[in-house]
């Protein structure tokens, strides 16, 4: 594994970090996440991504894991970075969302016990309050910090000037913003006009979510859509009908190139979000063991020649 220094601060990150969004709630089976979990662990990956109302149901994603942490990785306590979020919904009434002091720090107070844990490591506000004022939303981060409920803070899903301004507000409190967690991939890369500048001005860190958009970065959809693929499933994010000839056809093409690399296209896909050193990490989700050790790997091949990165910008032109 190799870790990666998180902005202008004293954490480092494992390049690959784990993601509880999918498979680790209620309705999955609690032996399989466990099983990613340890294999992950082992295989260096010590940041683990969650927050309030991954499941489903809401919330269940972190009992699980609070029962991993009793069953498996208490004694490895002190190496493991913990993250969770609060800001999409999560329980009804004016105080389960969005980024009210009053909401951040309940909510968290909930993650904790869902965990069993004293602290987490990483407390994000998972996305823009629009009616909040960003005063409010940052003290509530400062204010966590000097609880001891977090050691640092960060956003998700945060423009590139609202992160600018979020960013000098905690300078100015002294609890500094340790990363952003945007969605980037070969084929999302909105993060490249404006946001990766503000970050390295701001000495912000960053992990990547969707590094495999929604999985059609891999070798999933090379013949269509396979029945137990995400897209032929009940998710909301990836649409079958999003899914036409015509992507299909782009992904074949990189595939070859991956495979010309010696990679699988998903870790073709994990290398190029990682290249030149502007990512801090990319967070994974994973329903087997497999791929998470193919993710791993990606590390093995990290670099890329311009020829192929001018190819990869042809091909998805």
């Amino acid at each position: 594994m190799t870790y990666n220094r998180s902005g202008r601060s004293g954490l480092k990150l494992p390049a690959i970090s784990l993601g509880l969004w999918h498979n680790f709630g209620g309705i999955n089976t609690y032996e399989n996440g466990r099983a990613l979990v340890r294999r992950a662990f082992d295989l260096g990956i010590t940041h683990f991504d969650l927050a309030n109302n991954y499941g489903p149901p809401p919330g269940s994603a972190e009992e699980s894991f609070g029962r991993m942490l009793k069953d498996d990785l208490r004694p490895y306590r002190d190496e493991l970075i913990i993250s969770t979020k609060a800001g999409y919904y999560m329980w009804p009434g004016p105080y389960g969302e969005w980024g009210s002091k009053k909401s951040l720090v309940a909510s968290l107070d909930q993650s904790l016990k869902r965990m069993g844990l004293d602290y987490v490591d990483i407390y994000y506000h998972h996305r823009p309050d629009p009616d909040t004022p960003l005063e409010e939303t940052m003290a509530a981060l400062d204010l966590i910090v000097r609880q001891g409920k977090a050691l640092y803070v960060g956003f998700s899903n945060y423009r590139p000037e609202q992160t600018r301004e979020a960013s000098r507000i905690l300078k100015r409190l002294g609890t500094p913003c340790l990363i952003h967690q945007p969605n980037y991939s070969m084929m999302s890369r909105w993060i490249e006009d404006g946001l990766q500048d503000v970050l390295d001005e701001e000495g912000i860190g960053s992990i990547v979510f969707s590094p495999l958009n929604q999985g059609i970065l891999t070798d999933r959809y090379l013949n269509g859509i396979a029945p137990d693929s995400r897209a032929a499933g009940p998710s909301v994010f990836l649409r079958s009908e999003g899914i036409d000839e015509a992507l299909i056809a782009k992904v074949r093409q990189l595939n070859e190139l991956a495979e010309s690399r010696g990679q699988k296209l998903s870790q073709m896909a994990l290398a190029w979000v990682l290249r030149g050193g502007r990512v801090t990490s990319a967070l994974i989700g994973a329903s087997k063991v497999g791929q998470i050790e193919d993710a791993v790997g990606a590390l093995a091949q990290p670099s890329f020649t311009q020829e192929e990165l001018d190819r990869i910008d042809r091909i998805l032109a």
